[in-house]
């Protein structure tokens, strides 16, 4: 918090703190930035699960990332630029122009998921969390590119999305799968 030009005490001790943040890398370079990121002096998570790979002419058990394409690492917030530098990082996860930090609680919860997964073999499908009230455009299939508000969650990993016109007070109501939807940026630049 900046008043009168001055930093607060209070955004002065959040920027000291090591938080977790969600890293972007390009396609496939995960366990790369996991190693260069840990060269670097961070401390780094990269969840990852077994799973079965296809080869021409065998099949074999890989690690996989449980999240494609995202590796976490603990950073105080002007270390970022640092990591943000690191070959295979593309950006880092931000909320209204601004990185935002990984809760604790969540990257334990992803810790003991991910052991639990390793444990017993069974590996879900990454799904987007899509909550009521977030507007949304749909990536795939017939409704691809049309954008809505997600008016009710669903089973199955579903959602009910309305598309309409307030112009002339009309909408219609479709469900889509979570899978199918990307939330968007609401005009205010915040997610909604």
């Amino acid at each position: 918090m900046t008043l009168n030009g001055k930093t607060s005490y209070k955004e002065s001790a959040e920027d000291d703190q090591h938080r977790w943040y969600a890293f972007h890398t390009r396609a496939r370079h995960e366990k790369r930035v996991d190693s260069r990121l840990q060269d670097r002096g961070f401390e780094v998570f990269l969840p990852l699960v077994p799973r079965e790979r296809q080869w021409h002419d065998r099949k074999k058990i890989v690690e996989w990332p449980l999240f494609p394409s995202y590796v976490f690492a603990r950073a105080a917030y002007e270390s970022l630029f640092r990591a943000l530098d690191t070959p295979g990082v593309a950006g880092v996860v931000r909320v209204a122009g601004r990185p935002v930090p990984v809760p604790d609680e969540d990257i334990e919860n992803v810790r003991l998921f991910t052991a639990a997964i390793v444990e017993t073999g069974q590996v879900p499908e990454p799904e987007p969390l899509v909550e009521e009230g977030q507007h949304v455009r749909v990536i795939s299939g017939p409704l691809d590119g049309v954008e809505g508000l997600v008016v009710e969650r669903r089973g199955r990993g579903r959602a009910l999305v309305q598309v309409g016109l307030k112009a002339i007070g009309q909408g219609l109501k479709v469900e889509v799968a979570n899978t199918a939807l990307r939330v968007i940026l609401a005009k205010n630049g915040r997610m909604e």
